[in-house]
């Protein structure tokens, strides 16, 4: 749900006080717990490192991401692969070789020449 158009966007405070204590051109990054916090054109080219609940994510701010909220750059859940049985086989089996060598079948005549 979003965010009242009266109250405005929601942009932390001690984010902004943080902000203003690096200097534009510094590769610091700026740590913060804030995910919620909206991105506004100040924090553009600056480096946040966002909490994922875990680590802090580097996230460089770029133009395309005002607007967006800073927890969305940064993931909190960290996808290992879909298991089962089927996946467990796929993975141990042999890669086939693949099509893209031969796109007019000029090898396959050949081992059949070859075979001969």
């Amino acid at each position: 749900m979003s965010r009242s158009l009266k109250k405005g966007p929601y942009i932390d405070e001690r984010l902004l006080a943080k902000l203003k204590k690096v200097t534009a051109g510094s590769k610091s990054v700026i740590k913060t717990w804030s995910r919620g916090a909206t991105i506004s054109p100040e924090m553009v080219g600056y480096t946040f490192g966002v909490h994922n609940g875990r680590e802090h994510i580097p996230v460089l701010v770029s133009e395309q991401m005002v607007g967006h909220k800073l927890g969305e750059f940064s993931s909190t859940r960290k996808f290992i692969s879909h298991g089962g049985r089927m996946a467990k086989e796929e993975s141990a089996a042999p890669s086939a070789p693949s099509p893209a060598a031969s796109t007019d079948g000029s090898a396959d005549k050949a081992s059949k020449v070859a075979s001969k």
